[in-house]
Order: structure tokens, then C-alpha cells, then sequence
């Protein structure tokens, strides 16, 4: 591998998917895969290890999204591309605002996202015209806070273990939530994770 050649992280939960992605491009005589991660925790940890020049990442992980890692990282050297089967505009808004600068669809041909790991390594910022378009739809309503808690609601803890989980008080966590359903249109907070997710702000 030539000591040119660029340095990748890869993030995905689905391990064939992963395995595929780390095989193709390894095909690559400029592309370095240095490390896989199969969650948020290990993509953080593979890349503060390794310093890799990209890292590619699925949005959806346990433990941490791909969104969560990059805003984690944001201004160190490593870039960012997202590689999901979302292609919706908070999703995209929310990549936007965590520093990434690679948006590519999971159904594109391996050859785009190769391309589009050498461009962003290369400064540029790369994302698909549809799914640019789908950006400027109406942006996320919710505050990160609301969302976090929002996010634990969806998976089903009360509100006294999100409380604890979040280090909040009870009553706040109420509030939160009862500003989320009201900011969403909705009638509870099963609705409210729904609809968040299905925008791509959850």
C-alpha cells in the first residue's frame, strides 16, 4: 500500500454490509482500510487510534449514530462521509451541521462513493444533487435535548430512567417531552419518535 494512499475508517452495524464495503474498497491502490467498527463507541475509538484521513460511516449504530460520532469529532483532520439508506432531509440537514462532508446513498454504485471519498479527502464536499435539494426542506424544530430525551422515550424507558440516564430532573424530562409532541403535531411520544425518525431528526 503506497504511503500515499488514503487512510479509511469504517463504521456499519450490519456486519455483511461492512465486510462488502471493507472488501470493495480495499480494491482501491489509493484506499487504506485501517480499521471496521461495528458501533458509535468503536468508530470513536478506531478513529482517535488510527487518525484516518476519512471516516465512513452508516447514520443508524448502536450506542452512538454516525451524525453523533462526526459532531463528536468535528475539527480534527479525519473527514467524514455517511453512507445510508435514509435519504431524508434532517438526516442530511443534521450531517451538514456535524462537519460531514460526504452524503452518499447505500444503493449508489460503489464507484460514486469511491469518488466521493477522494473528493472530500481531497477538501470537497460531496453530496448527491437529489438529496441536496431535499435540504432545504423545513429544518428540525427540536433542540438536542429534546431529542436525546425524545430518542430514550422511543426506546422505551420511563421517564424517571431517562431522567437518570440524562442526569435531569423528572419534571424536566416531562417538559421536554411535552414540548417535542407539541412542536410535532402529535398526540403522544410514540407518535413524536415516529414522525421525528421519520424525518430524520431522531
Amino acid at each position: 500500500m503506497s504511503g500515499d494512499a488514503i487512510r479509511l475508517v469504517l463504521a456499519e452495524d450490519q456486519a455483511m454490509v461492512l465486510g462488502a464495503f471493507a472488501r470493495l474498497l480495499a480494491l482501491e491502490p489509493d484506499l487504506d482500510v485501517v480499521a471496521t467498527a461495528a458501533d458509535g463507541a468503536q468508530a470513536l475509538a478506531a478513529v482517535r487510534e488510527h487518525d484516518p484521513d476519512v471516516l465512513v460511516t452508516d447514520v443508524e449504530m448502536p450506542g452512538a449514530t454516525g451524525l453523533d460520532v462526526a459532531a463528536e469529532l468535528r475539527g480534527g483532520r479525519t473527514r467524514f462521509v455517511i453512507v445510508t439508506t435514509f435519504a431524508r432531509s434532517g438526516y442530511l440537514r443534521r450531517a451538514m451541521d456535524s462537519g460531514v462532508s460526504g452524503y452518499v446513498l447505500k444503493d449508489a454504485p460503489i464507484d460514486r462513493l469511491v469518488d466521493t471519498i477522494r473528493r472530500v479527502h481531497a477538501g470537497e464536499r460531496v453530496v448527491d444533487p437529489a438529496l441536496a435539494v431535499a435540504a432545504w426542506d423545513a429544518a428540525d424544530p427540536m433542540t438536542d435535548r429534546e431529542r436525546d430525551v425524545l430518542r430514550l422515550a422511543a426506546d422505551g424507558l420511563p421517564n424517571t430512567e431517562i431522567a437518570a440516564t440524562l442526569f435531569l430532573a423528572e419534571g424536566t424530562v416531562r417538559n421536554y417531552l411535552s414540548t417535542a409532541i407539541t412542536k410535532l403535531g402529535v398526540r403522544n411520544r410514540i407518535e413524536a419518535a415516529r414522525v421525528a425518525r421519520d424525518r430524520g431528526w431522531l
